[in-house]
């Protein structure tokens, strides 16, 4: 991830104080840049390419609004960098990460440098400017631990709460924060920065604790991105690992619905600034991994191998988002439902060349 310190921060949009998307190159960020651009915003991304395929994202959105994008090859690490990027924009969208449970584990040292020295380069460049801007921050469900406390039963094949009105409303963001796994610590100790750069200097934040967000533009691994990833992995006609017994839940969000809510948490940064808010699907949009895979085989037509293995650290058996305080808050509308999204991906990658067969992962074209 070493920055590109030939690439300018944004000689193209100087002057017209653009929307600042860091990891704007990725899956959720190219589809913020794609809205906010299509409403006729200057954005300038800034983003060190390090996932694989994310450069397709980058060219995708040059291709549709021109001059409108600006880019700056930088890393989030680099103070100077993003001061530079930050200097002139009228708003800020902090999604750069190091976004994996697994990876944190191997490399703690980085997930940290990326997600806790990052997040404070990009706080410290606002404060510094003589007018603070609005700074909208990618958080995750994961501050909430393992939630081994929550008594769970299995019903019809998912892990569920044992209390009634948990299972009605999901998990509110008054839950203890109880960080797991050095990744739940680096976006937890960032979580909590970003609100308090709110309370000890004005400038107006807010936090998204995001459920599983899934979509086109997403290019799924095993460490991130499982919705997008077990689709990939079922049009290839190549087996799906599961880790755990597939029966563990989560709330799914459509990437449409995803971008919808970061747009409002801006504009409405006045009454919101300071606060923390859970975005998922909600109950109505939760699902188990075999439930999806199951969908999965009806949507392609034929059956998909699985692998089980064991559980991984720091897993949820089960994560729900009770978001009725940021669909108050922001006047959300209802999110697309899980199975009509689901559709909507697999028509995506099909267009994006995934075809049916062991041999379509050669012609696989998604960005990241």
């Amino acid at each position: 991830m070493s920055a590109d310190r030939t690439t300018p921060a944004a000689p193209s949009v100087i002057g017209l104080r653009p929307v600042l998307i860091t990891g704007g190159a990725g899956f959720i960020g190219s589809n913020l840049a794609d809205r906010l651009a299509t409403d006729g915003e200057h954005v300038l991304i800034l983003d060190a390419l390090a996932r694989p395929g994310v450069e397709r994202n980058l060219d995708w959105l040059k291709q549709r609004h021109g001059d409108r994008i600006s880019f700056a090859r930088q890393d989030i690490r680099d103070a100077s960098a993003v001061a530079d990027a930050a200097r002139d924009a009228g708003s800020v969208f902090h999604l750069a990460a190091q976004v994996a449970v697994t990876t944190s584990l191997v490399d703690p040292l980085d997930d940290f440098s990326v997600n806790i020295a990052g997040t404070l380069n990009l706080l410290e460049a606002v404060r510094r400017r003589p007018t603070p801007v609005p700074v909208v921050f990618a958080s995750t469900n994961k501050v909430y631990g393992d939630l081994a406390d929550v008594p769970l039963d299995c019903e019809r094949g998912a892990w569920l709460p044992a209390d009634p009105a948990l299972a009605v409303r999901g998990i509110a963001e008054d839950r203890p924060l109880d960080f797991h796994t050095p990744y739940g610590c680096s976006k937890g100790a960032a979580d909590q920065y970003v609100l308090d750069y709110a309370r000890s200097f004005g400038i107006p934040t807010a936090v998204l604790r995001m459920s599983c967000i899934y979509g086109p533009r997403q290019m799924g691994t095993e460490d991130q991105g499982w919705v997008a990833h077990f689709l990939i992995r079922a049009l290839e006609g190549r087996p799906i690992s599961i880790y755990g017994d597939g029966r563990q839940v989560r709330d799914v969000l459509y990437v449409g619905d995803c971008v919808e809510a970061y747009r409002r948490a801006r504009e409405r940064i006045g009454t919101i600034a300071g606060r923390a808010f859970n975005l998922g699907g909600g109950p109505d949009n939760a699902v188990s991994l075999v439930a999806l895979i199951a969908e999965i085989e009806r949507l392609i037509g034929r059956k998909v191998e699985t692998r089980v293995s064991g559980w991984r650290q720091g897993d949820q058996k089960y994560f729900v988002a009770d978001t009725s305080a940021i669909r108050a808050a922001l006047g959300l509308g209802t999110p697309v439902g899980w199975r009509d999204g689901l559709r909507r991906l697999a028509d995506w990658l099909r267009t994006e060349g995934v075809a049916s067969g062991a041999d379509a992962g050669r012609r696989l074209k998604v960005g990241g």
